[in-house]
């Protein structure tokens, strides 16, 4: 037997399930990570947060820098994945990344006034290691071109020494030839 109240109360249940255009998604991201980035400049709640220290007077922009590098938002305007970038110590990452995590709430809330959207979307941070990894890569680039230098200077001074040694090649198939430049 078929009833009425039955379609609807299922009808009910399930969630709305709407897809927003891949514009759409990636200006709500941009805007999310320019209040973000705006909150952690100016919003106590989340400085102290970030940096307990800080509400004892220490000086916050010495002992950890926190930024926002990277905000991905789901295709149905959800969930915003904010991958947040610490440096500093150790202990110092640990302590901003739980302190954001705990305040999670607290930026969703802040987002939806600040933002008009129909639906304020669940915050989630993540750390993000990416700057920290290409930081560790360039020293180790840096140092091994410091080591190769110092088994091998005479090399570097021969490649130094004369600039147009590898133009030579290129002079023969210039294109530009028969452009007349006229001053």
């Amino acid at each position: 037997m078929f009833s009425p109240y039955r379609s609807t109360t299922a009808a009910r249940n399930r969630a709305v399930i709407c897809m927003a255009k891949e514009r759409r998604v990636k200006m709500v991201a941009k805007q999310i990570q320019r209040e973000l980035s705006d909150m952690l400049l100016t919003d106590q709640v989340l400085q102290y947060a970030i940096l307990p220290e800080a509400a004892l007077g220490a000086d916050r922009y010495l002992s950890s820098l926190t930024t926002i590098s990277d905000v991905e938002v789901s295709s149905d305007l959800q969930v915003v994945k904010v991958y947040v970038s610490v440096f500093g110590d150790e202990r110092g990452k640990e302590v901003a990344i739980s302190g954001l995590k705990s305040k999670a709430k607290y930026v969703r809330g802040q987002l939806g006034k600040r933002m008009k959207l129909r639906l304020t979307p669940e915050v989630r941070f993540i750390e993000d290691e990416s700057l920290e990894r290409g930081s560790r890569v360039i020293a180790i680039l840096d140092k091994i071109k410091s080591e190769k230098t110092v088994q091998d200077p005479k090399v570097d001074q021969d490649e130094s020494s004369d600039p147009n040694d590898g133009n030579e090649e290129w002079e023969d198939d210039d294109p530009d030839d028969d452009i007349i430049y006229v001053k």
